[in-house]
């Protein structure tokens, strides 16, 4: 409807504008007619036209006004004498003037001399005054006058506005515009200044100057100005090492409660003159640590260890005694500060004296332990662990302060300072069996397995029904292909009533061994004694899928899902068992009923998916996947699974919805670094990689998808980087990873071994040129 009117609206509004154009003519428009006529002007017709001339210029032309001043009596003196003059002149000549102009009426002349002889009147005036009225001597010192006028008092704005102008004359602005390189006129200049600002002349003129005459502009300021901590200190920059010692030594003398200086020039001094240096600082500033900061820091670069410690301790006392409140945070700060110099025991001397100042009792340890933390954060990895020292002298049997402690020493410090500090701390706690475990571990992972034995042995002395020590010797028996030693390890454990855990273990041991009667029968007297724990239900069914007795493994997991009827892991082994036995269809059934009895789980979505996906089922597949994620709207695995299925040009914006719903989701961060590898993104395909084994370093896979992409697009340093990033983690987790790291063939490879053989079995699904499903 509106494109029909438009017609009819775009004429109505046509006809509107020309009527007001005719009832509103331009000036233009209305001469138009006479321009037309123009053209039938004849030459002379043309020529016969007035011109208007140059209107602007009368029109801004301006009225000029006379101006007249007073005459001055002696012209009109001067002018009656002349008048009186013409008239005795001859009657021809008398009618010559009368009839001419005088020129005194018409323009005013200024006789000068009669000024002059003016001003020499007002003179002789005030000479007369300054004269004896008696005698008629003068007593004007013609000698002492200038002297005399220099006492005396400025009080007129007059002479105010000279001398400003004077020094004026003499200001670094102008100095700079005419000769900013001479240090004489600089000098000068500050003499005319005031005090204060003489300061900030000799401050321009340290810019103006060149360097060969800074230093004297500036020494030429301090006879003015001594006392100015600025100027000692752009002297002292500007001097090499024993005149900037000299010079410190005077300006100390004339700056004494200047503490920066006095610190400069201890720095300078040699051991005993500095000590002397020091000493006289504290008599100048009784109540500054600093000074007492730097003794011990002198003591300590002079190898005077034992002297660091009495040095800080007499500062606290001697500050307390003279009324000097000890500010613990700004004595913290300070060692702070003393680490970063390379003062370490300064600083640790300096924690051990003020940390507990001010705290209370039943507050120290929380107090200390979120210094250390607070410490540990900004850096300061030697102020850290003085804290946890002193704490850990208080408080020797505090498990978490001693773990805190190892936790620190373990990532900034040596291995021998952490074989130390775990070694007292396995002798105040001896009950402690996370201690002894970390003690023995460390040992071990730096290749002293007889020493990690020895732990573990001097820890069943302490904890002889601790399981924790029981599995952690078997592990290290086992680990280093001891398996006859593990298995007696294992067989006293289960007779001291081991829990389900020493059960699975020695089912493995056995599994390795490849004693297949022994395994089942430790699995089925394990499910007697613990029927609910489910790794016991799967380790069989595997055995005797593994073994071929497929009737025996469904009944074993018909069994298990009796027991265990919300274990995740039991329904996904029944699942694949049925797809193997009977198809798709079955295992669509089981996978059915375990949703049923387990909502809003993503995992069996996901295996419903896939399911559907291996037998070619696109369709099936998707439709799953969208109810699974209507079920389960946060879920990252069905996120990261949505990202791969659909095709390549809608994957951005697949992703684009993943990241909303769950943004900091590792499976789907490391799908989008996918999608970035195959757009061939590189660098934000490392930097999303990076971001997912940050998110999660316990999942095997992702850091198997790192490697990979890294052997493909990264160098040496970045493979080696990744490696060492993964076994540091320990990763334990992961659909590919657990895979490989139960296999027995894997049960004795490092974690670096681990992670090839996970980078080999990503297959070509995590090939960034693998074919679009």
């Amino acid at each position: 409807m509106d494109s029909r009117r438009k017609d009819r609206r775009e004429a109505r509004l046509k006809q509107e504008i020309e009527r007001y154009r005719a009832s509103n003519p331009k000036i233009t428009e209305q001469f138009a007619d006479l321009k037309r006529k123009l053209v039938d002007l004849s030459v002379q017709e043309w020529e016969s036209i007035p011109e208007i001339g140059d209107y602007s210029l009368r029109r801004n032309k301006k009225r000029r006004f006379e101006s007249f001043v007073p005459v001055p009596d002696t012209l009109l003196e001067k002018a009656r004498q002349e008048q009186g003059h013409v008239t005795a002149l001859d009657p021809k000549s008398r009618a010559a003037a009368a009839g001419a102009e005088t020129p005194w009426a018409q323009t005013p002349v200024t006789d000068l001399t009669a000024v002059g002889e003016g001003r020499g009147t007002v003179l002789s005036l005030k000479l007369d005054r300054l004269s004896d009225s008696v005698s008629g001597v003068t007593i004007v010192d013609p000698r002492g006058y200038l002297t005399n006028l220099k006492s005396m008092k400025i009080t007129s704005d007059a002479e105010i506005s000279d001398i400003k102008k004077a020094r004026l004359l003499g200001s670094s602005s102008s100095v700079a515009a005419e000769c900013p390189t001479n240090e004489d006129v600089w000098l000068k200049a500050c003499r005319l200044a005031s005090p204060d600002e003489a300061k900030a002349v000799i401050a321009r003129a340290k810019l103006e100057t060149s360097d060969l005459n800074k230093s004297r502009v500036l020494r030429k300021g301090l006879e003015h100005i001594p006392d100015s901590v600025r100027l000692w200190k752009s002297v002292v920059e500007l001097a090499n090492e024993e005149d900037a010692r000299l010079l410190l030594h005077w300006a100390v003398e004339c700056c004494p409660f200047h503490l920066e200086l006095w610190l400069a020039l201890a720095r300078l001094e040699t051991y005993d003159q500095a000590k002397k240096v020091l000493n006289k600082a504290k008599e100048k500033l009784p109540k500054e640590p600093a000074i007492w900061i730097m003794a011990a820091k002198l003591e300590e670069a002079n190898g005077n260890t034992e002297s660091v410690n009495e040095v800080i301790e007499r500062s606290i006392k001697t500050l307390q005694g003279k009324g000097l409140g000890i500010d613990r945070e700004a004595w913290l700060k300070e060692a702070e500060a003393a680490e970063h110099a390379g003062s370490v025991m300064t600083c640790q001397a300096i924690v051990k004296n003020t940390i507990g100042v001010g705290v209370d009792d039943e507050d120290r340890k929380r107090t200390w332990v979120a210094d250390a933390e607070e410490c540990k954060k900004r850096g300061s990895v030697e102020t850290a662990p003085a804290i946890y020292a002193h704490a850990l002298s208080v408080f020797k049997f505090k498990k978490s302060i001693w773990l805190k402690a190892a936790q620190l020493e373990k990532r900034h410090g040596t291995e021998e300072s952490l074989y130390i500090l775990l070694s007292k701390a396995t002798t105040y706690n001896r009950h402690a069996e996370v201690l002894w475990l970390m003690y023995a571990k460390e040992k071990w992972l730096a290749g002293d397995v007889p020493a990690a034995q020895t732990i573990l042995q001097e820890a069943y002395a302490y904890l002889p029904n601790s399981e924790e020590i029981w599995l952690a010797a078997f592990k290290l028996e086992f680990e280093n292909n001891e398996p006859e030693r593990a298995r007696i390890l294992l067989s006293k454990a289960r007779e001291r009533g081991g829990t389900e855990r020493v059960w699975m273990k020695s089912a493995i041991v056995e599994r390795e061994l490849g004693n297949v009667d022994e395994e089942r029968k430790l699995l089925e007297e394990g499910l007697k004694l613990f029927p609910s724990f489910f790794k016991l239900w799967l380790m069989l069914g595997q055995m005797e899928d593994w073994l071929g007795h497929v009737a025996k493994a469904k009944e074993a997991n018909e069994n298990a899902l009796k027991h265990c009827p919300s274990c995740i892991p039991l329904w996904l082994s029944v699942a694949n068992l049925e797809e193997k036995i009977n198809g798709l269809r079955k295992s669509r059934a089981v996978l059915t009923m375990a949703r049923k009895k387990n909502p809003a789980t993503p995992e069996l979505w996901l295996a419903a998916v896939r399911a559907e996906l291996r037998h070619r089922n696109k369709k099936e597949a998707d439709a799953l996947l969208a109810k699974a994620l209507q079920e389960c709207p946060t879920s990252g695995i069905l996120w990261a699974a949505a990202i791969e299925m659909v095709p390549r040009p809608q994957r951005k914006a697949k992703s684009s919805d993943a990241i909303k719903r769950c943004d900091h989701d590792p499976h789907v961060i490391a799908a989008v670094a996918k999608l970035f590898w195959h757009d061939r993104k590189f660098d934000k395909a490392r930097s999303w990689l990076n971001r997912a084994v940050t998110l999660a370093p316990d999942i095997g896979d992702f850091w198997a998808l790192y490697y990979k992409f890294e052997l493909q697009h990264g160098n040496a340093d970045t493979h080696k980087d990744v490696v060492q990033r993964c076994v540091a983690s320990e990763p334990k987790h992961g659909e590919r990873w657990q895979a490989i790291v139960k296999a027995v063939e894997n049960s004795h490879l490092s974690i670096e071994a681990l992670l090839k053989k996970a980078v080999v079995a990503l297959g070509q699904d995590e090939n960034p040129n693998a074919v679009d499903p």
